[in-house]
């Protein structure tokens, strides 16, 4: 085991296209060698997709990072146990900025190894990111750099079970919560009974309280999106870029082709006259 992990450890950090090759000869080195065992093990280790490479690149290229962002996880995990919606908030939204800043640098880092991402692809790897996040299996893969294809799409933590005496909340959709803090709002602008200054005072102090936790988690919401819509124009321009120069090298290769073509027409002419009056030649020999 400990030679195919040696062995799965050197493949991953290859480009795909050169994976292949170099796993095909390592498995036929070891049937040589007599190790049937580990041969059928390495002939099963799985070609990674360009954004599971870009991801094991990430993790490769910074282990400080890659241990953080698994803290992270394990923090949101936590949070889901004891259902700390405060704690939820900020690690969420936490999450989407550092997946985002480190999808980015995904990208970046193959662009270095000499391969383009396109923005598809630097989404996948976002996905790819908030799975390790949620599957402690292929965060361990993932980590060492050695993860062989996408774990499934994440779904929170569905495998975390609350902590007993949490009392759980399900999850609310935007316009749920706008609707439910709509209701709470004209449930508080209705008059109240006069039960003492104290009571009045709770009570502003508890919608006061409400309304900044919305506002918190708008302006979360703000700025993630804010991310994820910077960081997706970065990408396409970038790939414009990439497409405006593969478009003008390919403009600059049909203008030589046209000029090859053009002379190869003229010669076909010419060796069309030349043919037509080399056989009337012949036939007027022929004739003597």
């Amino acid at each position: 085991m400990a030679d195919i992990d040696a062995v799965a450890a050197e493949l991953y950090g290859l480009r795909p296209e050169e994976f292949t090759a170099a796993r095909d000869a390592h498995a036929a080195a070891a049937r040589k060698a007599g190790r049937r065992a580990e041969a059928k093990g390495i002939a099963a280790l799985r070609k990674p997709t360009l954004a599971v490479w870009a991801a094991n690149r990430l993790a490769r290229a910074d282990a400080d990072q890659a241990g953080r962002l698994l803290e992270l996880g394990e923090g949101l995990r936590e949070a889901h146990r004891t259902l700390s919606g405060e704690e939820l908030r900020k690690l969420s939204h936490q999450q989407h900025v550092v997946i985002a800043a480190m999808a980015g640098e995904a990208r970046r880092l193959a662009g270095e190894a000499g391969q383009d991402l396109s923005a598809a692809v630097q989404r996948e790897v976002e996905q790819i990111l908030r799975s390790v996040l949620a599957d402690p299996e292929a965060a361990r893969d993932w980590v060492r750099g050695v993860l062989a294809k996408a774990p499934p799409p994440a779904v929170g933590f569905a495998d975390v079970a609350p902590e007993p005496g949490a009392a759980p909340r399900p999850p609310m959709a935007g316009a749920e919560r706008e609707r439910k803090a709509e209701r709470e709002r004209e449930r508080e602008r209705e008059p109240e009974p006069d039960t003492g200054e104290a009571e009045r005072r709770r009570r502003e102090a508890e919608r006061t309280r409400r309304e900044a936790e919305l506002a918190e988690e708008a302006l979360a919401r703000a700025e993630t999106e804010r991310t994820q819509a910077r960081t997706g124009l970065g990408a396409l321009d970038e790939e414009i870029g990439v497409l405006e120069a593969r478009l003008e090298r390919v403009r600059e290769e049909r203008e030589h082709l046209a000029a090859a073509a053009e002379a190869a027409d003229r010669r076909h002419r010419d060796a069309v006259r030349e043919a037509k009056a080399a056989r009337a030649a012949a036939r007027t020999a022929a004739g003597r």
